[in-house]
């Protein structure tokens, strides 16, 4: 991992993320929904991932929003 510190316009957007799109405590609930799934999936044999599909399947798209805020790929023309 490295220590460098982000860029003005990565630490903006951030801002913005966490302001306009996200709550911050919202967000960290997601992240921990998600490590909550995958790790009993993994325990488990997937079985939890059929129960708890429609947390996982909103709390990628908020995953997924976040990365497009640190490095933006999808969003690129």
């Amino acid at each position: 991992m490295t220590t460098e510190m982000l860029s003005n316009e990565v630490e903006n957007r951030l801002k913005a993320f966490f302001t306009d799109v996200i709550d911050p405590k919202d967000m960290a609930k997601t992240i921990r929904e998600v490590n909550y799934i995958l790790s009993l999936c993994s325990m488990r044999g997937c079985e939890t991932v059929e129960t708890e599909f429609n947390n996982l399947e909103d709390n990628f798209y908020w995953l997924n929003r976040l990365a497009e805020v640190l490095d933006p790929y999808l969003d690129v023309v």
